[in-house]
C-alpha cells in the first residue's frame, strides 16, 4: 500500500465490516475472507462501462475502497492480498486455469488466487475472494483430504505430471468441489503485472463469459445474491428464487440496495456485435 495513506488498511477494513486482527493468524483470516465475501460484489461492470481495468495496487484500492465498488478475481484477491500483508499476513499471487463446464481449461492467468501464511503455525492457505460461488472459508493448501465448507466439500489434490504445458512438474493442484474440478493453480508466485494478459483477454474476447452480460454478486449468510441483466437471483441452500426487474430505476436501485453500488446508469453490453442495454 502507498505509505502515505495509513488510513487506507482502516478504510479497507470499515469497507468490509471487520476490525483490525490482533495478530495475523488463521482464525483472523477466516474472519477477514468471509467479511470480504459478503461486503464485496464479485462483479465485472468495469467491462460494460468501458472503464479501463489497471492491475496496479493503489488503483485496485481506490477503486474497491474509496470507490465502493467490487471488481473480479485480478482486483478482488489483489486487493485483498495488500490488505492482508499490511496486517502482517504472508500472501503470494497464484495464477489458475479454470475449468469450464466442458471440463477444459481455460487460459493461462485464467484466475488470481492466493497462498497465505500465517504467525500460528497453520496453513499455507488457499485464500480467494474472486471466484464467485466458491469456499466461504479458506482451505488448506497442503491437505489432500476432504475439506468440510459450508459451501460444499472441498479436495485440494496433485495435477497430473503431464499437465504444465512445457512438461515441467512444478507441483500443480486440482481445486474440487463436491467432486468436480473448479481450477487447476501453479503454486509459483506471481507478481500482479503478470495477470495483465489475463485481464485483456476477459475484458475484450467474445470468447469470454464476462464480456457476455454484466453481472453482479456476492455472498449471504446463507446464501448468494446475484444481478445478472434485469434478473435478479437469490439462492438459499438449494433454493433458488428469481426476481425479474422492469425499468432501469429498478436495476438501479437493486444495485444500491443489494450490493451497495450507487451508478447513474446502467452497464451496456459489450461484447462482439451487442449494444442493447442489458
Amino acid at each position: 500500500m502507498d505509505p502515505h495513506l495509513p488510513h487506507t488498511v482502516d478504510s479497507y477494513l470499515a469497507r468490509i465490516g471487520a476490525t483490525r486482527p490482533d495478530r495475523p493468524d488463521a482464525a483472523a483470516l477466516r474472519e477477514l475472507q468471509l467479511r470480504h465475501l459478503t461486503a464485496v460484489p464479485f462483479e465485472n461492470l468495469s467491462i460494460h462501462f468501458g472503464e479501463d481495468i489497471v492491475l496496479e495496487e493503489q488503483t485496485l484500492l481506490d477503486k474497491i475502497v474509496a470507490g465502493r465498488r467490487g471488481g473480479f478475481c485480478y482486483e478482488l484477491n489483489g486487493a485483498f492480498a495488500a490488505l492482508l500483508r499490511e496486517l502482517g499476513f504472508e500472501a503470494a499471487l497464484l495464477q489458475a486455469r479454470v475449468h469450464g463446464d466442458d471440463g477444459k481449461l481455460g487460459i493461462p492467468y485464467d484466475h488470481l488466487a492466493l497462498r497465505v501464511g500465517t504467525d500460528d503455525g497453520t496453513g499455507p492457505w488457499l485464500a480467494d475472494v474472486g471466484f464467485g460461488d466458491h469456499a466461504q472459508h479458506p482451505l488448506a493448501l497442503d491437505d489432500r483430504t476432504d475439506q468440510e465448507d459450508p459451501r460444499g466439500t472441498f479436495r485440494i489434490r496433485r495435477a497430473p505430471a503431464e499437465a504444465a504445458e512445457d512438461g515441467e512438474d512444478y507441483g500443480d493442484v486440482e481445486v474440487l468441489r463436491d467432486g468436480a474440478p473448479q481450477f487447476r493453480l501453479d503454486p509459483r508466485p506471481r507478481a500482479l503485472a503478470d495477470f495483465r494478459a489475463g485481464a485483456w483477454y476477459h475484458r475484450t474476447s467474445p470468447d469470454s463469459g464476462f464480456t457476455r452480460a454484466p453481472v453482479c454478486s456476492r455472498f449471504t449468510a446463507a446464501g448468494r445474491i446475484t444481478l445478472s441483466g434485469r434478473k435478479l437471483v437469490t439462492t438459499v441452500g438449494a433454493e433458488r428464487h428469481e426476481t425479474p426487474l422492469g425499468s432501469d430505476d429498478e436495476v438501479l436501485a437493486a444495485y444500491h440496495e443489494h450490493f451497495g453500488l450507487r451508478l447513474d446508469r446502467l452497464p451496456t453490453v459489450r461484447g462482439a456485435g451487442a449494444s442493447a442495454r442489458t
